[in-house]
């Protein structure tokens, strides 16, 4: 009999619909000569699958559901959900628990690399002369904010505000007068219980995607994104307000450092399947800074999104890459 994969989507962040269309590319990638594949939707305590022409309640105490041709119980679960719960570690410790094998990097990777702020400042002091990350404050929603004049006196104008726990672009402001700073921190905190107040970086926009499943570390060509927009925002994200050029045009020399760099930050963080770095680089061509912007470690995998055309670029097939992430984990389980 073929595996069962799960690819689990959803979730109860603004980037639920996001998900979904992530679980639809997955679906459509995977080698289903290999795996019998199905989604399972997840938001609050309404878990179910979708299974031929029916939707069916997921049994949470061990992620199995019974259909009318009996039980079913999973091999291994795609997580492809962009926020809570399944790109800060919650789902993670439940599949732990449970023992099923899942796509992505572990509990403490996960909640380390979805919280910005405590993320910078652990890759503070490990990134050396190789690369640089901007300053930042923190804001927890119901504590007292810093005072405007002091943010503006350490970080200058413009700078970004944004959700500690979040992606796609929602709740994020490119600040540009005193008087927005306080407003931009009521969105960001609408969508999460911290906000990060960061130094503004200017330069080119990269994006490096990379994974390790089964075999050898592997990066893919770096993508280059460019839009008119004030920044790579939601509305250049999914309204088609961008050019991702891949590979990127950028020296072979600073295509090496940043593939470098990647693996090297994946390996700090003992990272397993995909992830993906995002870069401001700054300065002269070929002798650029490499700003660190953020980590991704459940990317958009819709047939647009950045890893499929890396991926595509690389001359490899999609169907593979996820084949060899799913085979490298049930093998490290039997083991």
């Amino acid at each position: 009999m073929k595996p069962i994969i799960a690819i689990v989507a959803g979730g109860d962040s603004s980037e639920h619909d996001v998900s979904m269309h992530s679980a639809a590319g997955l679906l459509s990638f995977m080698d289903h000569d290999k795996y019998d594949c199905y989604v399972v939707e997840i938001q609050g305590a309404d878990w179910h699958v979708d299974y031929g022409d029916s939707r069916y309640p997921i049994d949470r105490s061990d992620f199995s559901f019974t259909a009318a041709d009996g039980r079913h119980r999973f091999d291994f679960a795609y997580i492809t959900i962009h926020g809570t719960p399944g790109e800060n570690g919650i789902l993670q410790g439940y599949f732990d628990l449970i023992g099923l094998p899942y796509s992505t990097s572990g509990v403490l990777v996960e909640s380390l690399t979805f919280n910005k702020y405590v993320l910078n400042n652990f890759l503070r002091p490990l990134a050396g002369d190789d690369f640089r990350i901007a300053d930042s404050v923190l804001v927890r929603r119901g504590c007292p904010r810093p005072a405007t004049d002091a943010v503006v006196a350490r970080l200058g104008l413009p700078c970004f505000v944004k959700p500690n726990a979040g992606g796609s672009s929602f709740g994020v402001t490119k600040v540009k007068t005193a008087d927005a700073l306080q407003p931009a921190l009521d969105k960001a905190l609408h969508e999460s219980e911290e906000a990060m107040i960061e130094g503004l970086l200017t330069g080119t926009e990269i994006t490096c995607g990379c994974y390790r499943g089964a075999g050898a570390f592997t990066a893919f060509p770096i993508t280059e994104v460019v839009t008119d927009e004030e920044f790579f925002d939601y509305d250049a994200k999914y309204n088609g307000k961008v050019s991702e050029i891949t590979p990127a045009r950028i020296a072979p020399e600073t295509a090496r450092r940043v593939t470098e760099i990647t693996a090297r930050i994946y390996d700090l963080l003992g990272c397993y399947g995909i992830i993906r770095v995002d870069y401001i680089l700054s300065g002269e061509p070929g002798h650029e800074t490499v700003n660190l912007l953020e980590i991704n470690t459940t990317p958009g995998m819709t047939g647009t999104s950045f890893i499929p055309q890396q991926v595509r670029a690389a001359g490899l097939d999609i169907k593979d890459v996820l084949s060899d992430i799913i085979e490298g984990k049930l093998r490290r389980t039997e083991s």
